[in-house]
């Protein structure tokens, strides 16, 4: 699975045909094809679940595919895209292309999911594969997604091939947050930022892929995702976002409601109500993020997300210090961490993060 777009029900990025909203990205890989000059390694960058992995496998597709050999030779191609019946598409698709390497996150067994870091083991294949000579001396692609999940070892592992890349060997890198990169791989990659699509397109995409969800919530999910498709899918797919609804309504109240903050946590205790749980906390803490920058900048928020949002983050904020309101966020993630180590119950952990969020009523 790869970790940038292809989870929550978006089809995997390898599998996709279309890319959507990253035209100029992708005119950048093109016209670096056809110059005959392609830098060895590519650093794709920007917010999580953008598409950044789904460009990287169609230029992959692109660069491996026959038709493109050398980039030069008859009519030149305006796109990336390779048509999904070709024999290219469905090797890339199912990780069986020969002169094509992915890593990833892999799977552990013991813990039934997938790992939180690239390893050095899952870079072991990298050492054969770029060893060897691409069949009929073709190009060969090798795909990380994503980089800045790498721990130390397997970065420095990546380090050493990029310092002295094969020949005919193009690396396409994803990251999320490049930042946490060795500056040493960033300085050997052409760094290409993807920007986070367009409100009226993560829409379209969610209409597409979440049908049967009804438009309010996609319409609030698109918003909430920020640009990111994955992200928004997450949200919408995941339940919670009633209850954020509701928090909102709280806190804008300016009263602190220990019934509505009971029934609140009544919602999220169910063994079956995890998953929205998680993704209430996800949004509880990005919300937060937004009440420091609107405390910090001394701005309103860039409108209500839902109804009474500028109205709470006054009540939030009120009598307290920029200084606090940190605190209080750093505290209410210590406490959700600590609850997932412990396996706190979750009514009692949303009431104590409520309680101290959720303002008494002041004059």
């Amino acid at each position: 699975m790869a970790a940038d777009d292809d989870e929550d029900g978006i089809p995997k990025s390898r599998e996709t045909a279309d890319l959507i909203g990253h035209e100029a990205a992708e005119d950048t890989l093109l016209h670096a094809w056809q110059s005959g000059r392609i830098s060895h390694a590519w650093l794709l960058t920007g917010p999580k679940g953008i598409g950044k992995a789904t460009l990287a496998f169609r230029f992959a597709r692109f660069v491996l595919s026959p038709d493109q050999e050398g980039g030069l030779f008859g009519d030149a191609p305006d796109s990336l895209f390779i048509d999904p019946e070709s024999q290219v598409f469905s090797q890339v698709a199912a990780g069986s292309h020969p002169n094509m390497l992915t890593i990833e996150r892999s799977w552990d067994d013991k813990a039934k999911r997938l790992r939180k870091e690239i390893t050095v083991g899952d870079t072991v294949p990298l050492r054969t594969f770029t060893g060897n000579t691409a069949a009929e001396e073709g190009w060969r692609v090798v795909v990380i997604d994503a980089v800045d999940e790498m721990n130390r070892n397997a970065a420095n592992a990546i380090l050493k091939v990029l310092e002295e890349p094969p020949k005919q060997v193009l690396f396409l890198l994803v990251a999320h947050a490049p930042g946490r990169l060795l500056p040493t791989i960033r300085s050997r990659c052409r760094t290409l930022r993807l920007n986070p699509l367009a409100l009226s397109i993560v829409e379209t995409l969610l209409e597409r892929h979440l049908p049967d969800v009804d438009h309010e919530t996609r319409a609030l999910a698109a918003r909430l995702g920020e640009g990111s498709l994955g992200r928004a899918m997450h949200i919408a797919e995941q339940g919670g976002l009633d209850g954020f609804r509701k928090f909102i309504a709280l806190a804008a109240g300016g009263g602190n409601n220990r019934i509505g903050l009971h029934e609140l946590g009544d919602t999220f205790a169910p063994a079956h109500a995890e998953p929205a749980y998680r993704n209430f906390v996800e949004l509880l803490q990005w919300w937060m993020a937004r009440v420091i920058r609107a405390q910090a900048t001394g701005q309103s928020a860039d409108g209500d997300v839902v109804p009474g949002e500028g109205r709470a983050i006054a009540n939030v904020t009120h009598g307290r210090t920029l200084e606090q309101t940190l605190e209080l966020w750093e505290k209410m993630a210590r406490l959700f961490e600590r609850a997932d180590s412990v396996n706190l119950g979750r009514k009692q952990v949303l009431l104590n993060a409520l309680t101290a969020l959720v303002p008494r009523e002041h004059g």
